[in-house]
């Protein structure tokens, strides 16, 4: 099996354009062309995980954090990253980030923390915008129940709970062929008229290409009209952070000792208790205080991330209870998502976790 289907299917689950503009998910070092030998899932990678993929036969790694977020203008070896980028390159071990592409899907690393804490009624708490985009394309009548149909197949007209929406009106086409065309109905050099259905449908940026060849390869017409817009409408599927429910209300302390327990935590930091039930939890793995205005407008009882500032805490404003449980443990599980994802891929097919914890952050009890 080659790497570059391993991947493929990785951006089947999160597509690269769902990435937020500062990252650099997707393949870091490597081949996507190699043979894969093994795959190694972890949170960071770095010189133990290169080792670790070595020692176990993986010329694969699956990371969450890309190693290298900025340019490398020099590889010298004088830091971490340097380090990891060389021992990768001259061990044939490629490495593929899948960042905040994963971040933003509901079926990703929030989902796996809600999971932990038993949430039902999910929600992505920030819906991205900007990655929707509309087809209006134009057919005629008598062959637009086919076009319809593969354009649906190739993932248009996907709106929340509901497939195949579309919208058809009906309406006059004219063109007038010249002597190099080779015209599906008309006649050259004469202005032809044909019952035509314009089609509208929505559908995820990233499948632009893909919607495109169905769109051609499906459509009748030698020249295929088409116009394709820009939305600004939010994906409720896609964004930052999740909000869900308990099945029952919890004493703030109380749901603090099961999240405590969870995550195999040693402390939690937090705003002052506000001696209010927790019942509505809203939640962001990783870095998160740019959610705090989100947390408070879902009307949730408690906020939990993580790298919360010291002046980000007065935020809270006793409007909601905020909880810091620490960035690699509020991720920890990620490893178990993405083993998940494989191993349930590719069954027959070495998929490892990696035993090697990574937190760089220790705590003096």
């Amino acid at each position: 099996m080659k790497i570059k289907e391993i991947t493929q299917y990785l951006e089947t689950i999160a597509p690269l354009s769902y990435q937020e503009s500062y990252d650099n998910c997707g393949l870091i070092t490597g081949n996507a062309n190699w043979e894969c030998t093994g795959i190694l899932t972890t949170l960071d990678c770095i010189e133990s995980i290169v080792e670790e993929a070595k020692a176990k036969g993986c010329n694969l790694i699956v990371a969450h954090h890309p190693i290298v977020f900025k340019g490398l203008k020099k590889l010298n070896g004088k830091d971490y990253v340097e380090r990891t980028i060389i021992a990768a390159i001259k061990n044939d071990i490629a490495i593929y980030a899948i960042h905040t592409n994963l971040d933003n899907m509901l079926a990703g690393v929030n989902d796996r923390i809600a999971d932990k804490l038993q949430l039902k009624n999910r929600q992505i708490l920030q819906p991205k915008t900007g990655v929707l985009k509309k087809l209006v394309t134009f057919v005629p009548v008598k062959d637009t129940p086919k076009l319809r149909e593969a354009l649906f197949a190739a993932g248009a007209g996907n709106i929340g709970n509901y497939s195949h929406a579309s919208f058809n009106t009906e309406g006059d086409g004219t063109f007038q062929a010249n002597e190099k065309a080779n015209p599906f109905v008309g006649e050259i050099g004469h202005l032809h008229t044909e019952r035509e259905t314009r089609i509208e449908v929505i559908f995820p940026a990233y499948l632009e290409y893909s919607l495109l060849a169905a769109l051609k390869s499906n459509h009748p017409y030698e020249e295929v009209a088409y116009d394709i817009f820009p939305l600004s409408n939010a994906l409720n599927e896609v964004g930052a952070g999740l909000v869900g429910e308990l099945e029952e209300p919890l004493e703030e302390k109380e749901f603090l000792s099961i999240v405590k327990d969870v995550f195999n935590l040693k402390v939690i930091k937090h705003t002052q208790f506000i001696n209010k039930k927790i019942k509505k939890v809203a939640l962001c793995g990783g870095a998160g205080s740019f959610l705090f205005k989100d947390a408070i407008n879902s009307q949730s009882d408690i906020y939990i991330s993580s790298d919360i500032k010291y002046h980000e805490f007065f935020d809270a404003e006793n409007k909601i209870l905020i909880a810091d449980i620490g960035h690699w443990e509020s991720e920890q599980y990620t490893i178990d998502l993405l083993f998940d994802y494989l191993h349930t891929k590719f069954r027959t097919f070495a998929v490892l976790k990696s035993e090697t914890n990574t937190n760089p952050v220790y705590y003096f009890v």
